[in-house]
C-alpha cells in the first residue's frame, strides 16, 4: 500500500466516524477523480485543514480501500490540480482482517488562496463549510491575495474605509455588497477594493449561511 505500514487504530478511526463529515472531515468511499478531489483539497487548505477517509461511505460504513490507486489519485490531486500544489500526508488503518481505511491529512494553507484547476482549465478558490466545499467569495479570494502581496495595515485606513466599515456594523450581516456602493455613492469597483483590503485586515469577514455569503464586522 505504497509503502504505508498499515497501524492499527480502530477506535480512534470509530470515534472519527462517530462525528460524521464535517467541515475538518470527509468520507470518501473510492477515489477517482483528480479534480473533484482538489476541490476538497483547496476547501480545507483555504479553511483549517482536514482529512479525507478513504475506505467509509457516506452514511459512516467502514467499507475499507479498493484500490490501492487512490493514493496516486490524491497526490496527482494534490500536485497537478491545487495551485500551488499541496502536500498530504497518509496514514493507514487496520479495522480487522483486510479491511483498511486511509486517511489523507492537508493543513490549513499558509498561504491562500489555494485554487483547484477545474475542467475547462478555469481556477477556482474552494473554502469548507460544514461538510460542503464551496466556491469562496470572490472578495474572499482578493483578501488572501492582499495579505501575501500588500501586507494591508489597520494604519493605512483611509476615509472611504470607515465610512464602509460603519456601513457594514449598521447593516450586518449584509448579502448585496452592492448596496454599499449606492447608499454611500461611491464606485463598485472603489468598494470591491475597499471591502477586500479590510478583510485581510481581519476587520470584517464572511460567513456563509443560508446558501450564500453574508459579510458583517469580524469579532475582535
Amino acid at each position: 500500500m505504497k509503502d504505508l505500514q498499515a497501524i492499527r487504530g480502530a477506535r480512534l478511526l470509530r470515534e472519527w466516524i462517530a462525528q460524521g463529515e464535517h467541515q475538518t472531515q470527509d468520507f470518501k468511499y473510492a477515489i477517482s477523480d483528480a479534480r473533484k478531489i482538489a476541490r476538497s483539497l483547496s476547501a480545507f487548505a483555504n479553511r483549517d485543514g482536514g482529512r479525507l477517509l478513504i475506505g467509509v461511505k457516506d452514511n459512516g460504513v467502514i467499507a475499507g480501500v479498493r484500490n490501492e490507486e487512490d493514493i496516486y489519485v490524491v497526490e496527482q490531486a494534490a500536485e497537478r490540480y491545487c495551485r500551488p500544489a499541496q502536500e498530504v500526508s497518509f496514514k493507514a488503518y487496520k479495522i480487522e482482517g483486510n479491511i483498511h481505511v486511509i486517511v489523507a491529512s492537508i493543513e490549513k494553507s499558509e498561504h491562500r488562496p489555494v485554487y483547484a484547476v477545474e475542467p475547462d482549465g478555469y481556477m477556482r478558490a474552494y473554502y469548507r463549510v460544514a461538510d460542503e466545499n464551496i466556491a469562496a467569495h470572490p472578495l474572499m479570494v482578493r483578501a488572501w491575495e492582499k495579505q501575501h502581496s500588500d501586507r494591508p495595515s489597520a494604519f493605512g485606513l483611509e476615509g472611504p474605509h470607515f465610512a464602509i466599515l460603519e456601513y457594514i456594523a449598521s447593516k450586518a450581516p449584509l448579502n448585496d455588497i452592492r448596496r454599499i456602493a449606492i447608499d454611500l455613492h461611491l464606485a463598485f469597483d472603489a468598494v470591491d477594493d475597499a471591502v477586500a483590503s479590510l478583510a485581510a485586515m481581519g476587520l470584517v469577514a464572511f460567513e456563509y449561511r443560508g446558501g450564500h455569503f453574508e459579510l458583517l464586522v469580524a469579532e475582535q
